[in-house]
């Protein structure tokens, strides 16, 4: 059976069983072969946008006998996808503004996906933006640290909700109602590296390095806050 990294299979815990998985960006299509050998989803539309990993993730189905049940396709996005082939879509590995892209650009197949499962590489308070403003709600977050790397999975349902604390947006709504243990040592760690930040930053003269501390300070404070209520 294929083994998945730490962060992939955080997100095979948000797919619903028996679902119809599109899998955007699947590289090696090693989420699709581990969905259906671990009977997690029915069936599974891997997509690749580049002619190497598309073979690399078709060699890997047809190792393992599975080209009933995941089909392997070449395309940009979204645009493998006919509305209303997968209940689910999950685009991970990816850098955030890639999958806005992704994500605006397959608007019509978004109208019949259930669930969103997304798990930047970075600019992750862009993508909860997005989704907000395009009616999708966070119902879930996870967090993983996977070899001294924090990364963040966003599981979205359609919906409205509004949220205009940026601070919230950069840390995740649903972590901080969880109170993760992860987002904890995440944000004592981020909170110590500011404080190495601001203690270089206290001679300096300059506009530019008087502004940057004072939002470093706004920024540590609300980490204390947090912090504080975790405890």
């Amino acid at each position: 059976m294929v083994e998945l990294s730490k962060r992939l299979a955080a997100v095979v815990r948000h797919i619903p069983r028996d679902s119809v998985v599109a899998d955007i960006g699947t590289d090696h299509a090693y989420l699709p072969v581990y969905l259906i050998q671990t009977g997690r989803a029915k069936k599974v539309l891997a997509g690749e946008v580049t002619a190497g990993p598309y073979r690399a993730a078709q060699e890997t189905v047809r190792s393992c006998q599975l080209e009933q049940q995941i089909d392997v396709r070449m395309g940009n996005g979204l645009g493998v996808l006919q509305p209303g082939e997968a209940d689910v879509a999950v685009l991970a590995g990816m850098g955030g503004k890639s999958i806005i892209s992704i994500l605006e650009a397959g608007s019509v197949v978004l109208k019949s996906i259930r669930r969103l499962i997304i798990q930047p590489m970075r600019d992750v308070p862009a993508v909860r933006r997005w989704l907000i403003r395009n009616n999708w709600c966070l119902v879930d977050e996870d967090m993983v640290d996977e070899d001294g790397h924090y990364y963040v999975i966003i599981v979205a349902e359609k919906g409205n909700e509004k949220i205009d604390d940026e601070f919230i947006l950069e840390v995740g709504p649903r972590l901080l109602e969880k109170q993760d243990d992860i987002l904890v040592e995440y944000l004592k760690k981020r909170s110590a590296n500011i404080g190495s930040v601001l203690q270089k930053l206290k001679d300096a003269k300059s506009d530019e390095a008087r502004l940057r501390a004072g939002l470093l300070i706004k920024e540590k404070d609300r980490i204390r806050e947090v912090l504080k209520l975790c405890q």
